[in-house]
């Protein structure tokens, strides 16, 4: 029971952190300047977005989770567990953010999902 709450935790820190990411990337923009001075003004407007230091946070929280989960659970169990995170993250893609996926993409979601069913077996 604890491993699957570890999983939870997880995969939903790391969702919320990337779609935070993402967000905040596509309203900062491509890096266009990589001379130093357009290096520095890039990172430093990284540095001022509020939801990006939050995604930040949610990778952290992941991160440490999924280090407590491997303290007690095999290695084999969590990282194809924790894959359930890449199912949520496409939906919400797909969404939320408006993106595009491909049937091939939802075909590996599919796989990923029904691999993940299996564990909870």
């Amino acid at each position: 029971m604890r491993e699957w709450l570890l999983v939870a935790v997880i995969v939903g820190a790391t969702v919320v952190g990337d779609l935070l990411q993402s967000a905040e990337m596509k309203h900062v923009g491509e890096l266009t300047e990589f001379h130093p001075t357009g290096l520095g003004r890039y990172f430093a407007a990284l540095a001022r977005r509020k939801y990006l230091i939050l995604a930040v946070g949610f990778m952290a929280v992941s991160f440490f989770a999924f280090m407590k989960l491997l303290s007690f659970a095999d290695l084999s169990f969590a990282v194809p567990a924790t894959a359930g995170s890449l199912v949520v993250e496409t939906i919400l893609a797909r969404v939320l953010l408006k993106e595009r996926v491909d049937r091939t993409r939802w075909a590996g979601v599919a796989l990923v999902a029904f691999g993940v069913a299996l564990l909870a077996q």
